[in-house]
C-alpha cells in the first residue's frame, strides 16, 4: 500500500519505518525542514535502537521517503496516519492543535477516498473532531473515513512493540474500513481487536492511565514497607506471581514520567471532568507520584546532612533506559532540587547528556563514565536503571567515592550485596542496609 505517516517523532518515524519494512511505500511528512533534512542525510532525531539501521535499509531500497509536502504524499496515499504531538495544556487538557493543523491541510489535499488514521495519543471524540474539520476545509466533497489506531510502543523497545504488539486496536466506523487496516497489518499475524472509534481512543488512555495506577500503588507500598520494616521487592514478587495481577509495572521507584503517563493520566483526568465524573482514584495516583522525588531527596537529606557542602554523583538522566529522551524525566526534579539545597552534581546517562544539557541546571557537570561521577562524591543517586550500572565494578565505585553513600532510586542492586561491599545503601521501599562498623 501507499501510505503517508504526518510527523516523525518517536510514534511517526517507527511506524513509517516499520510499515516500509513490511513491504509498503511509506512517505514520512513533517513541516520542519532541518528535521527532513536531516533524516534524508540518515540522522535520526531520537534514540531507538535499530531504528537507525531499519530507516537506513529501507530508504536505500525505495520504499521510505521523508518530505516537507504533505499535499503531494496524501494524493499519492490510500491510508494517512496522523502522528504529531498531543502535549498537555494547563489543568490537563490535551493540545489538539497540531492534530486541527494536520486535518486542515487533509482537507485542502485530498482528491480521492481515503482512510485517515489517528495514531497520536487523543482524547475521546477526537475523531468526530478530525472529521468536521476537514469536512470544513475540503473545496469540493471527497469521500474519507476517520480511524482510530492507538499505538503502545514503549520508548527504547518501540521497533520490537511495534512488530509484536500484544494486540492491534482498530477503531472503525464501519467494518469494511476496518478491513483496511487488517489488510495492512496482516502480515504481523497479531491480536486484533475491532471497535468503535470512541471506545478505541478510551482503550488507549485506560490502559496508560491503569499502568500508571500500579506503579502508584506500589510505591504507596513501598512508603509502608519503609514504616514497617518490610521489603517491597519481596511483596512485589509474591503479588507479581498472582496471575491477576503480574509483576509488569510493579517495580517500586521515582515514579513514572515520559512523554505518555503523566499527560495521559491527567487527560483522562481532565476528560472525565468534561462528561462530569470526578475521576478520584485517578488523582490519588497522580498525587502518589507527585511525591515521589521529594521522598527520595529527603532520603538523602537525611543520611548526608545538609548539601550545601556536598558532591553527588547522579547516574542516568533520561526518563528510561534505552532512550534519550528527557521529557518529564526524573532526573529533571532530582538534579534541580539537589542544585537548589546547594549540592554539586556530577552526572553520566549513556546517551541523554546532549538532551539534558539543555534542560538541566547550568552547573551540572557532565562526566564520561560512571565512574568518572563518582570520583570525590560523599553520595551516589541511581535515578535511571540502564543496564549497565547494574554490573559497575562496585569495589571500585567505593574506593572512587569520598563517603560511600549510595541512594537507589530504581532497586538495582542487591542491599546485602552492597552493604558487603561497604556502601551505606539506601533504596526504596526496604530497610538501609549500612556496613558493618
Amino acid at each position: 500500500m501507499n501510505i503517508c505517516v504526518v510527523g516523525t517523532g518517536y510514534v511517526g518515524l517507527v511506524t513509517g519505518a516499520v510499515f516500509a519494512d513490511l513491504g509498503n511505500e511509506v512517505a514520512c511528512v513533517d513541516n520542519q525542514k532541518e528535521k527532513i533534512a536531516a533524516l534524508q542525510a540518515g540522522r535520526m532525531p531520537i534514540y531507538e535502537p535499530g531504528l537507525e539501521e531499519m530507516v537506513a535499509h529501507n530508504v536505500a531500497d525505495g520504499r521510505l521517503t521523508f518530505t516537507t509536502d504533505l499535499t503531494a504524499a496524501v494524493r499519492r496515499s490510500v491510508i494517512v496516519f496522523i502522528s504529531v504531538g498531543t502535549p498537555p495544556k494547563e489543568g490537563g487538557e490535551t493540545d489538539l492543535a497540531a492534530v486541527e493543523e494536520v486535518a486542515r491541510a487533509l482537507g485542502r489535499a485530498m482528491e480521492r477516498y481515503t482512510v485517515v488514521v489517528n495514531k497520536s495519543t487523543v482524547p475521546v471524540g477526537t475523531g468526530d473532531f478530525v472529521r468536521e474539520v476537514i469536512e470544513r476545509h475540503q473545496k469540493r466533497p471527497v469521500p474519507f473515513d476517520v480511524v482510530s489506531n492507538p499505538e503502545f510502543l514503549r520508548e527504547g523497545s518501540a521497533i520490537e512493540d511495534t512488530l509484536r504488539p500484544d494486540r492491534i486496536v482498530i477503531g472503525a466506523p464501519t467494518q469494511q474500513v476496518a478491513m483496511t487496516l487488517l489488510e495492512l497489518y496482516a502480515p504481523l499475524e497479531r491480536p486484533m481487536i475491532i471497535t468503535d472509534v470512541p471506545s478505541a481512543e478510551m482503550i488507549k488512555y485506560a490502559s496508560n492511565a491503569f499502568l500508571a495506577t500500579k506503579i502508584s500503588f506500589i510505591n504507596a507500598v513501598a512508603n509502608l514497607c519503609e514504616a514497617s520494616g518490610a521489603d517491597v521487592t519481596q511483596v512485589m514478587k509474591g503479588m507479581g506471581l498472582d496471575a491477576r495481577i503480574g509483576p509488569a509495572f510493579l517495580q517500586a521507584g521515582l515514579g513514572y514520567g515520559g512523554s505518555c503517563f503523566p499527560k495521559d493520566t491527567d487527560s483522562l483526568i481532565h476528560a472525565a471532568s468534561t462528561f462530569g465524573y470526578d475521576f478520584t482514584l485517578l488523582k490519588a495516583v497522580v498525587d502518589v507520584n507527585r511525591e515521589r522525588v521529594a521522598h527520595f531527596i529527603d532520603m538523602i537529606q537525611k543520611a548526608l546532612g545538609p548539601l550545601d557542602d556536598k558532591t553527588i554523583a547522579v547516574l542516568g538522566l533520561a526518563f528510561k533506559p534505552n532512550t534519550d529522551d528527557m521529557r518529564d524525566a526524573r532526573s529533571l526534579e532530582v538534579v534541580s532540587k539537589l542544585v537548589g539545597l546547594g549540592a554539586t552534581v556530577r552526572a553520566y546517562d549513556p546517551v541523554a547528556m546532549p538532551n539534558a544539557r539543555k534542560v538541566l541546571p547550568a552547573s551540572v557537570v557532565y562526566c564520561d563514565s560512571p565512574h568518572a561521577a563518582a570520583q570525590g562524591a560523599d553520595g551516589l543517586a541511581l535515578v535511571t536503571e540502564w543496564n549497565e550500572f547494574k554490573f559497575l565494578n562496585l569495589e571500585r565505585l567505593r574506593a572512587e567515592m569520598r563517603r560511600p553513600a549510595v541512594f537507589d532510586g530504581r532497586n538495582l542492586w542487591e542491599a546485602e550485596r552492597m552493604r558487603r561491599v561497604g556502601f551505606e545503601y539506601y533504596s526504596i521501599g526496604r530497610k538501609p542496609a549500612l556496613p558493618s562498623s
